[in-house]
C-alpha cells in the first residue's frame, strides 16, 4: 500500500459535513490512521491506486463509485469542489471538462461510460485490476492533493447575521394599526396596505420627526426591500398612493412568508451559499447507483428546513447595483437551486403543459420582485429575450425588473442552467471570481457529450442538442453559424477536428437529437 496513506487522516463526521477525501477499502488495512467510510468482505488489496475525480451531486460521479465498490475495488474519490487547483490538471490530463474521470495508476480509463464498456471487455478489464493489483503506482500517475489544501467547507447550516437597522421599525409599522385592506376607486382594494401619507403622519406622531425625515425613512423601506408600491412605482411619495410590507403579498414564491431581518449580503455570496447547500442535500438523497433521487426524503429532512429558511435572505438581497459577473454568478446559482427546490416541493413536470406551468410558475422573491425561471432565464440571462413558447420579452420597460436584466445575453448560460430533464447539463455551483472560466469549461463539457453534439462521419451528419435550436438566435443566425460557433467553443478533440472537417467539406448536414426530458427521480 502507499506510503502517502500511512499518515493519511480522514475527518469524519455527520451527513452535514463533506470528506475531504473519501477512501472507499474493502478491508481495514493494518497500521492506517484511517477511518474506513465503506467496508466490504474481500481479500482485494492493491498495491497500485484508483483514482476518482468527482464533483458533489454528481449521478455519473456516484454510479462509477458503486461500480467500483460492486467489484470490490478500493479507490481515492477526490471532490473538485473541496481541490479547486485540481481541476486544470484533470482537464490537461483528459482532454475533457467531465466528471467523473477515473485512473487505474497512470491509465486514464475516462468517465462512467467509459468505466462501463470497460467491464465489458473482461480481458482489458481484469488486466487494468491486475495492474493496480501487482504494481505501485508510477511517478507519471495523478498524485492527491495535500488535503491541507482542501477549501474550507462552511457549515452553512449554522448562518448568522447582523440585524437590518429598520428591521425594528417593520416590527413597529406592524403594530401601528395603519396597516389594513384599503379602496381606491369602486372596483379596487388593496389588501394589507398602507398609504404614504398615513405612514408620514404615523412617522411624525409617534418619532416626532419632520416629514422630509419621513418621507426618507419611507424610501428606505422600498429600497431595502422590506415593502413597496402596489403597482410598479419605485418613489415613496406622501400621498394617498399605497404601499405593502413584502411578506404581506398574496404570493405562491417559494420561499415567500415571514421576510429576512438580515442585512443584505452580496448578492453573489448568498447565491453561492445557498446553491451549495441545496447541492448537498442533494447529494445525501441521491441512490448509491446516482439514478434516483429521494425527493420525499429530502421534504422530510432537517436540512431541507435550513434551506427553506436560508432563502429568506434572496427576498432583500441587493441585487440591481451588482456587476455583470455577480448577476451571471448568482442568477445561474438560484434558478438551479430553485428547479432542486420546485422539484422537491412540486415533483418534476411531466408533460408539455406541466412543463410550461412549471417553467412559468415556480418562483422565488428576489429583492423585492416575484422572479419565475423564464424571468430569470430569458428575462435576466438572456438580456430580455423572448423565450420558447413566448409572444412577448419578459420585462416592460417599466417593469422594474428590467433594469436587472443583463445588458448583452450570455449564450453559455445554456450549458448552466439545469432544468431537472436528462438531457439538461448536470449542476454545479458558480463563483463570481471565475465566471467565465467556469461557464466555458461548462460548455466544453456540455458539447463534448453525445447528448450535446452528435457526429456520423459516414452520413456526413451533425447532430445537435435541441437547446441549440431553441435558442438559435443565442448562437447565430443560421444553422452554419451554430456549427461554427461550436467549434470555437468545443475543446480539442478528435470531435472538434471532425467538425471542422465536415464543415470545410461543405456538405454536411444539421438535425437535432430528440430531447430526453426524463427525470432521475
Amino acid at each position: 500500500m502507499n506510503s502517502y496513506l500511512n499518515s493519511f487522516v480522514i475527518w469524519l463526521s455527520g451527513s452535514y459535513s463533506w470528506l475531504t477525501y473519501k477512501i472507499f477499502l474493502p478491508v481495514q488495512l493494518p497500521g492506517l490512521d484511517l477511518t474506513v467510510v465503506h467496508q466490504r468482505k474481500s481479500d482485494m488489496e492493491l498495491k497500485g491506486r484508483v483514482l476518482v475525480y468527482s464533483i458533489t451531486g454528481c449521478p455519473h460521479c456516484m454510479r462509477a463509485k458503486n461500480t467500483l465498490q460492486e467489484h470490490n475495488i478500493p479507490y481515492v474519490d477526490i471532490n473538485l469542489d473541496n481541490f479547486p487547483q485540481c481541476r486544470e490538471n484533470v482537464k490537461s490530463r483528459t482532454g475533457r471538462s467531465t466528471v467523473p474521470q477515473i485512473f487505474f495508476n497512470a491509465t486514464h480509463v475516462g468517465g462512467n461510460d467509459d468505466l462501463e464498456k470497460l467491464i465489458t471487455d473482461k480481458p482489458s478489464f481484469a488486466a487494468l485490476v491486475k495492474e493496480v493489483q501487482e504494481n505501485e503506482v508510477p511517478a507519471s500517475a495523478p498524485q492527491p492533493p495535500d488535503p491541507s489544501t482542501a477549501v474550507k467547507d462552511t457549515d452553512l447550516s449554522g448562518f448568522t447575521c447582523e440585524l437590518d437597522e429598520y428591521a425594528q421599525l417593520v416590527k413597529d409599522l406592524r403594530a401601528s394599526g395603519i396597516i389594513k385592506d384599503n379602496r381606491q376607486g369602486l372596483l379596487t382594494v388593496h389588501k394589507n396596505s398602507f398609504s404614504g401619507k398615513a405612514f408620514v403622519d404615523w412617522i411624525v406622531k409617534t418619532k416626532e420627526l419632520d416629514r422630509s425625515v419621513a418621507i426618507e425613512m419611507g424610501q428606505a423601506l422600498i429600497d431595502k426591500h422590506f415593502g413597496h408600491n402596489v403597482k410598479s412605482q419605485e418613489t415613496f411619495q406622501d400621498a394617498d398612493v399605497y404601499y405593502r410590507l413584502l411578506d404581506d403579498d398574496e404570493t405562491e414564491a417559494l420561499n415567500s412568508g415571514t421576510m429576512s431581518n438580515c442585512e443584505p449580503r452580496p448578492a453573489g455570496e448568498v447565491g453561492e451559499d445557498i446553491r451549495k447547500l441545496i447541492l448537498k442535500i442533494y447529494n445525501v438523497f441521491l441512490s448509491k447507483d446516482g439514478r434516483k433521487v429521494n425527493y420525499k426524503g429530502i421534504t422530510a429532512s432537517s436540512e431541507f428546513d435550513v434551506y427553506k429558511t436560508r432563502t429568506k435572505e434572496l427576498q432583500r438581497v441587493q441585487i440591481a447595483t451588482a456587476s455583470r459577473e455577480e448577476k451571471l454568478a448568482f442568477f445561474i446559482n438560484i434558478y438551479n437551486a430553485l428547479v432542486v427546490h420546485a422539484n422537491v416541493v412540486l415533483g418534476p413536470p411531466n408533460g408539455l403543459w406541466q412543463r410550461y406551468k412549471f417553467f412559468n410558475t415556480v418562483k422565488y422573491i428576489i429583492g423585492g420582485h416575484s422572479y419565475s425561471l423564464q424571468d430569470i432565464e430569458n428575462g435576466v440571462l438572456r438580456a430580455n429575450r423572448k423565450g420558447v413558447g413566448m409572444f412577448t420579452k419578459p420585462f416592460s420597460k417599466s417593469d422594474p425588473r428590467f433594469k436587472i436584466a443583463l445588458e448583452k445575453h450570455e449564450p453559455l448560460i445554456h450549458f448552466a442552467l439545469v432544468c431537472g430533464a436528462k438531457s439538461c447539463p448536470p449542476i454545479k455551483t458558480y463563483s463570481v471570481e471565475g465566471i467565465y472560466e467556469e461557464l466555458k469549461s461548462a460548455a466544453e463539457a456540455f458539447l463534448e457529450g453525445d447528448d450535446g453534439v452528435f457526429i456520423d462521419m459516414k452520413k456526413k451528419q451533425i447532430k445537435l442538442s435541441k437547446i441549440l435550436d431553441w435558442y438559435q438566435e443565442d448562437f447565430g443566425k443560421n444553422k452554419e453559424e451554430v456549427v461554427q460557433w461550436i467549434i470555437a467553443h468545443i475543446a480539442e478533440s478528435d470531435k472538434k477536428s471532425q467538425l471542422k472537417e465536415l464543415v470545410a467539406g461543405k456538405s454536411y448536414k444539421v438535425s437535432y437529437l430528440e430531447y430526453n426530458w426524463g427525470t432521475n427521480d
